[in-house]
């Protein structure tokens, strides 16, 4: 295999691919990226056995071919190359020569027969999503996805049409906040599965989406999910799991409504949590007549307090949150108001934008 591929060109399609790869792999030919070359392009593929990623780039080739080499190191040497160099890659046995200008490397190569495919089987459910929709729905849920492997089934992005809504519904929950986004059903995806969406390939799809304004092409099956991003293709297994009844945590009925700028609110808990250790993450909301009071209790370091105005009229009480659980809820909202209906001191707690915003969050309080 023998071909030149302009370093920039290069550098962006191995910034992909290689961030799939694992820094430590017990199987060495994980490590790699399978580079094949044919016809004007240079295909690159890369793979951890549960999520696949392949991007294409445009490249002079003068001897078909492919082989497997180190991912991180190639990202690596290319990286250091000289904005506008031209790389040759040039691949006999098992050793490939990379050089650029008057720099030249020789890597270690592995047979491409050992490198691993994810085989996409049938997927039958393909729709398309504004790179921008999908954007949204991934930021305003994932910050909720859960990192105890214990629950594995709370690991990812639950993906669901419910029945008779006309919406599709993307929510993460990790047991103490639950963040829900809808938006209008695409076209295609009415007879979708429910699908658990993992907490990599969920990272993976947000870095592709960066450089994206496009569509985005989703198709799915109950065990695989296929983005196309561009020239990029991510294929990833999904979770074999349930997730729970969601629904039963929403509260309903919370009469006691209080509506404050997301902005003061997110001010006014950062700074009093400037005394918080780790230990102490609470922070205590008193609330009264159109205000509440901010409070921090550190056994370390002392107290903190704020007072922040507020659209409140309901009964006075004190109610505990995790103050950084709180923050990333805050930091989803757009506007210059959020909704905090609450019930109780020790109630699941709902926080919208207002009515018919396209997210909800619950928080569970904390006891102060």
């Amino acid at each position: 295999m023998k071909l030149v591929v302009e370093r920039a060109t290069l550098l962006k399609a191995l910034g992909h691919v290689q961030s799939v790869v694992e820094r430590r792999n017990t199987i060495p030919i994980l490590s790699n990226v399978l580079l094949s070359a044919e016809g004007e392009t240079l295909k690159l593929m890369a793979t951890d056995l549960d999520l696949q990623i392949v991007e294409e780039a445009p490249a002079t080739v003068e001897t078909a071919g492919a082989t497997t080499v180190s991912a991180h190191t190639l990202f690596d040497i290319v990286r250091k190359i000289p904005d506008g160099a031209q790389v040759t890659l040039d691949a006999t046995g098992q050793k490939m020569v990379v050089q650029a200008g008057r720099a030249r490397f020789q890597l270690q190569t592995l047979p491409r027969e050992d490198f691993p495919v994810i085989g996409e089987s049938d997927l039958p459910v393909s729709f398309a999503l504004p790179a921008a929709t999908l954007v949204m729905l991934i930021d305003r849920t994932r910050f909720a996805i859960s990192t105890e492997e214990t629950r594995y089934y709370l690991n990812g992005i639950f993906l669901h049409a419910p029945a008779g809504l006309g919406t599709l519904r993307a929510v993460a929950t990790d047991g103490h906040r639950l963040a829900r986004v809808e938006i209008p059903l695409p076209e295609g995806a009415a007879s979708m599965p429910d699908i658990i969406i993992p907490r990599k390939c969920v990272a993976e799809v947000r870095k592709l989406l960066d450089e994206r304004d496009g569509d985005v092409e989703i198709a799915l099956s109950p065990s695989k999910i296929r983005f196309r991003i561009g020239a990029a293709v991510l294929t990833s297994k999904l979770i074999d799991g349930t997730f729970p009844d969601y629904s039963r945590v929403i509260p309903t009925a919370n009469d006691r409504l209080l509506r404050i700028d997301p902005a003061a609110l997110a001010e006014g808990v950062d700074r009093v949590t400037a005394i918080a250790s780790e230990k102490t993450r609470a922070v205590k909301l008193g609330l009264d007549r159109d205000r509440v009071s901010l409070s921090v209790t550190s056994a370390e370091n002392g107290t903190a307090s704020e007072d922040v105005p507020a659209d409140y009229s309901a009964e006075a009480f004190d109610v505990g949150f995790n103050s950084r659980y709180l923050l990333d809820i805050l930091a989803q909202i757009s506007g210059n108001a959020v909704e905090i209906h609450m019930a109780d001191a020790a109630a699941p707690t709902l926080i919208r934008e207002g009515e018919g915003s396209e997210a909800l969050y619950v928080l569970m309080p904390m006891r102060v």
